[in-house]
Order: C-alpha cells, then structure tokens, then sequence
C-alpha cells in the first residue's frame, strides 16, 4: 500500500524502492560533444539548501524522539510540517497513538543530495536507513513488512514561511525512486 510520506514510510518502510541505470547506446558516429552549464548556486541558494537539510534533520530527530503512547511528543514534529505533510502526521501519529502501536529504533539519513531551488522550495534527495525501525500492535505483532528495503529514498520540499521568523518547514516528504542511487 503506498503511503504518501512521511511517517508511515519511516516507520514501516513499506515502500521497496527500485533503482536502474541504463547508459545511452553509443551512436555510429560520435558528434561533438555538447555541455549545458551547470546551474550556478548563489549565495542565498547554499544558505537555502543548508537550512532545507537542517529542517530535515530535526524532523527526523522529532520523528526518533516520539513515544507513541504520549501525545506531548508529537509536537516537536507538527512544529516542522505544513499543509498535507503537517495533516497527514497529525492522522498518522493519532491513529497509532489510540491503536496502542509502540515503536523502537531510529531512522538515520546516510546521505543527502541537492536536487534544486524552485520558486523558494528546496529540494533534496534524501536517504535514510531504516533497518532497525521495529513497529508493533497493541498484541505486540509486527507491523513492519518482512520484504522492507533497509535503505529508502526520499524527495524532500521545504520552504521558508512568508512572516515567519523561524526556520523552514518541510511541504513535502515522499518516498521516490528518481535521483542519485542510495
């Protein structure tokens, strides 16, 4: 079942993703080689990119810190979500709080690669590895998919609130199978 996130996607890790590479066939004749410029990162981009990465971190630092069985643990996390990623947490974190659904282990990014900056969002591709992530039942069942890829891959959005002196939050957090391998 795919799951648009966030959450469920770091704690169950569900989601198997696929990765492939596939080179170009040479041609008979090679033609002169042509360069696109690569796109020049100014300042305000770095400082945008370094924040994005900073948002993501202590998200999934809330996202580790949270005890299912106390909803007052949730909050660090609401704090750095906005829009469809902050209602789908608030569901998500509710649900497995009135299940009884207990979680042990933490999820820990092995890598992050800029994607890009557009129209004030940043992208980044994340990785983070979630092998050690346990999720149970009330009746202490697993509820963590036995096939589950120990390592996923994220696209991550984040923006700058307009007014709001505080950090970015994120719009955006899905599982993908584009970008850099993992």
């Amino acid at each position: 079942m795919p799951v648009r996130h966030r959450l469920a996607l770091l704690l169950l890790a569900s989601l198997v993703l696929t990765t492939g590479c596939s080179g170009s066939a040479p041609s008979a004749s090679p033609a002169p080689a042509t360069r696109t410029p690569a796109p020049i990162e100014t300042a305000s981009d770095e400082a945008a990119f370094r924040e994005a990465e900073a948002t993501y971190r202590a998200y999934v630092d809330a996202l580790n810190a949270v005890d299912l069985s106390d909803p007052a643990t949730f909050e660090p996390v609401f704090a750095l979500t906005t829009g469809r990623v902050n209602e789908e947490d608030r569901r998500v974190l509710s649900n497995y709080h009135a299940a009884g659904v207990t979680m042990d282990g933490s999820t820990e990014i092995t890598r992050v690669i800029r994607k890009r900056i557009d129209g004030g969002t940043a992208q980044l591709y994340v990785c983070i590895d979630v092998s050690s992530i346990e999720v149970h039942d009330r009746s202490g069942q697993s509820l963590v998919e036995a096939d589950r890829s120990p390592v996923q891959r994220m696209l991550v959005s984040a923006v700058k609130q307009a007014g709001h002196p505080g950090p970015m939050v994120l719009t955006d957090v899905v599982g993908t199978s584009e970008g850099p391998a993992c």
